[in-house]
């Protein structure tokens, strides 16, 4: 704001979702009472989780036992941490990663065993994540599609990792709120839709990424009545429960919206073509994804010397006008790459043409000259 800059950096969309599902949001305040629902969820919206898991990934779920209904995907992540992580156990988790994962773990007690995702496809090196598993690993942590890279993981690689919860008795917990923001002929695969992983898998999603209704903050979750059980007592301590007239609406959109939430992968596809065609003309290098709605750039060209990641993206807010996020900051590892940003497309088109023309107008004499002050560097 200080800087009237064009924030591409925060995760959240421009545009909102259906009329219908506001609408029925402020009637339930008046058709229904405004005390404790339940601290599970309404029935109505785990009824329509469960619908939903059935439709979209081929995961039946019982709605009474394996479903519960979260203060956004954030909580519902703390509550999964702290119910199911103890002092000593060990969650192997992909680097990058959104950053809540780490605090919340650590609060539980739990050790974090970093596995890095191989650049410039943030591949999983299989190798290296099996020997990262070891007898006082309780947990792996999965968000496809991913955050911050916009990654899908593989079927190949999904099923590595199956191979190793099984094998070796450990639990997999998947965040995929960005199920639906998926495009380039690309497919989310649920690994709780895997063989024998639905006994030890506990799924997130989120209305504010499903819907585009980020401050609604509903999330759900589904798993093994045995996972939900303790995870169900940390959210009683945390939060108790969820606005209930949010959860009808919600409810509403699962069933009736879906039109809504699967045309968000062939928008933001749009979206994501126009701005990877403008970056790399100027010298970006882009690097390849197919989900979420956030697109991470090579911004070697450009840096001054001695400059990195995080030096060059506040430069660009206060002279170039355009925010973005520097990558390092999403990575727990030591020595996290220092020449990536984060740029986020899920904005209005005059936003991103803005955008584009202040970096044109910024950055187009650097490339002009060969990168300016980093040339020898």
């Amino acid at each position: 704001m200080e800087h009237s800059s064009v924030n591409l950096g925060q995760g959240f969309p421009d545009a909102e979702g259906p009329e219908t599902m506001k609408q029925i949001a402020s009637k339930a305040m008046y058709d229904f009472h405004n005390q404790y629902p339940s601290l599970l969820g309404v029935p109505e919206l785990r009824q329509a989780v469960a619908r939903h898991s059935l439709a979209n990934q081929g995961i039946p779920v019982d709605w009474a036992t394996e479903t519960l209904v979260t203060v956004g995907a954030t909580e519902g992540l703390a509550a999964c941490f702290l119910g199911l992580l103890n002092p000593g156990d060990e969650v192997i988790m992909f680097d990058p990663m959104y950053d809540s994962y780490v605090s919340m773990a650590r609060r539980s007690g739990a050790a974090i065993v970093p596995v890095r995702l191989r650049l410039p496809d943030f591949s999983v090196p299989l190798e290296e994540l099996a020997a990262a598993v070891g007898p006082q690993t309780k947990m792996i942590m999965l968000n496809s599609p991913h955050n911050p890279s916009g990654k899908i993981f593989t079927r190949t690689e999904l099923e590595a990792i199956a191979d190793l919860c099984i094998r070796h008795d450990v639990i997999a917990l998947c965040d995929e709120v960005y199920e639906h923001l998926v495009f380039g002929g690309a497919k989310h695969i649920s690994l709780r839709s895997l063989p024998g992983m639905a006994e030890r898998c506990v799924r997130l999603g989120s209305a504010g990424k499903t819907f585009s209704f980020t401050a609604w903050k509903v999330g759900w979750m589904t798993g093994p009545s045995r996972l939900l059980n303790p995870i169900i007592k940390a959210h009683q301590f945390l939060v108790f429960t969820v606005p209930s007239s949010l959860q009808r609406a919600v409810a509403h959109g699962l069933d009736r919206e879906s039109e809504f939430y699967l045309s968000l992968g062939p928008t933001l596809e749009v979206k994501r073509r126009y701005l990877e065609r403008e970056l790399a003309a100027l010298g970006f290098g882009v690097l390849p994804a197919h989900g979420a709605y956030f697109l991470v750039a090579d911004v070697s060209k450009f840096l001054r010397s001695g400059e990195d990641d995080v030096a060059f993206a506040k430069r660009l807010t206060v002279e170039g006008g355009v925010t973005t996020i520097p990558i390092s900051g999403f990575y727990v590892g030591a020595n996290p790459p220092t020449h990536l940003v984060r740029f986020c497309y899920c904005k209005e088109d005059s936003k991103l043409e803005a955008a584009v023309e202040r970096l044109k107008a910024y950055l187009a004499p650097a490339k002009a000259s060969g990168g300016g002050e980093r040339e020898g560097r």
